[in-house]
């Protein structure tokens, strides 16, 4: 899959870094899957938007799944839960959180009866989240993209595939923004351990474009379908659904 091999995403109010891919896709947004767990608000508060307190959410690569963060959101708890592979881990840090400082963590769980183990990191003003470190238990290789949710844009994370004409197969994760319009994704070929990315906004008829144009999939509710040409002109089709 020819896509700009970029590791890091960074998401800040509304800006969601990522690159490359085209063309194809319809879908009407009142059709599609719906997530019944999910969220349909921020449960970021306002007073937490230029903060490092907060709520942080992200994809992961290596198998699948999705992590959160909730750093002192509403006061009190710092808390995480990581979804790999459709299991749950719940992890917690004992860092206390300090104003006006960067946030700097190693959160901790049990998977499978194994010790997980996932530094997150973030600036005073809640820019640039990441993980620096991590130990998953049968996830070696695992990337991780985390942004920053704030109160007036809600984060959803969707996890895919990616299927190409070479053949080729491959885990698409995405992040987007409804509020911001933007999304950015992961993608990671089966049996890599690199991650790509890709970037773009979301129009108003809720195509998911790529900043070079091209046009990837389409959201619907809560689903992502499309297919398109690369730049060497092999057809990828994606899919995916939300998951949190």
């Amino acid at each position: 899959m020819h896509i700009k091999n970029v590791t890091v995403i960074l998401f800040s109010l509304g800006l969601l870094m990522i690159a490359g891919c085209k063309k194809d896709s319809t879908d009407d947004s009142t059709d599609g899957y719906t997530c019944v767990s999910c969220k349909t608000q921020p449960d970021a508060l306002a007073a937490n938007d230029a903060s490092s307190k907060g709520i942080y959410k992200g994809v992961v690569i290596g198998s699948s799944g999705t992590i959160s963060f909730n750093v002192m959101n509403d006061g009190t708890g710092i808390t995480s839960t990581l979804v790999i592979d459709g299991t749950t881990v719940n992890l917690t840090s004992s860092i206390t959180w300090t104003a006006g400082q960067a946030y700097v963590a190693p959160f901790t769980g049990t998977l499978n009866g194994s010790p997980v183990s996932i530094t997150f990191t973030v600036s005073a003003n809640g820019g640039t989240p990441s993980i620096t470190t991590s130990s998953i238990p049968g996830h070696p290789n695992a990337s991780f993209t985390i942004v920053k949710e704030t109160s007036s844009s809600l984060i959803e994370c969707f996890e895919g595939t990616y299927h190409s004409s070479l053949p080729e197969d491959g885990t698409f994760n995405l992040l987007l923004s409804r509020a911001a319009k933007v999304w950015g994704a992961d993608v990671r070929k089966n049996g890599e351990t690199e991650t790509d990315d890709a970037k773009g906004i979301i129009t108003s008829d809720n195509k998911l474009v790529e900043e070079n144009g091209t046009v990837m999939g389409t959201l619907s509710n809560d689903e992502i379908k499309g297919s398109f040409n690369d730049s060497n002109g092999r057809k990828i089709t994606i899919t995916g659904k939300r998951t949190l």
